[in-house]
């Protein structure tokens, strides 16, 4: 399984990991855990929308555009907080 995957050079270690072609576009759905110290960077990173995504396991380096994206919580703002996150991505040409 793959364990982790990269978004512009930022690691994300994943718990779920799907990948399919659809219309020979790459599509990506992971899922992972957010903590509050994590969540500003994360959701900074997130909201730019278009990424380069890595994933050394399957040798996957290519350009993605967010297709989906969920949060469990809305606030990590308070301590000690650990929020699921769901997202998707597909390959952009």
């Amino acid at each position: 399984m793959v364990a982790e995957i990269y978004l512009n050079d930022y690691k994300l270690n994943v718990t779920e990991y799907h990948e399919e072609h659809i219309n020979d576009l790459l599509h990506v759905t992971v899922k992972f855990n957010v903590s509050s110290e994590e969540y500003h960077d994360v959701t900074t990173l997130l909201y730019k929308g278009e990424f380069n995504l890595k994933i050394p396991k399957r040798k996957i380096d290519c350009k993605v555009t967010i297709v989906e994206y969920s949060t469990s919580i809305t606030n990590l703002y308070e301590k000690n907080q650990v929020g699921d996150f769901k997202l998707t991505l597909r390959e952009r040409r």
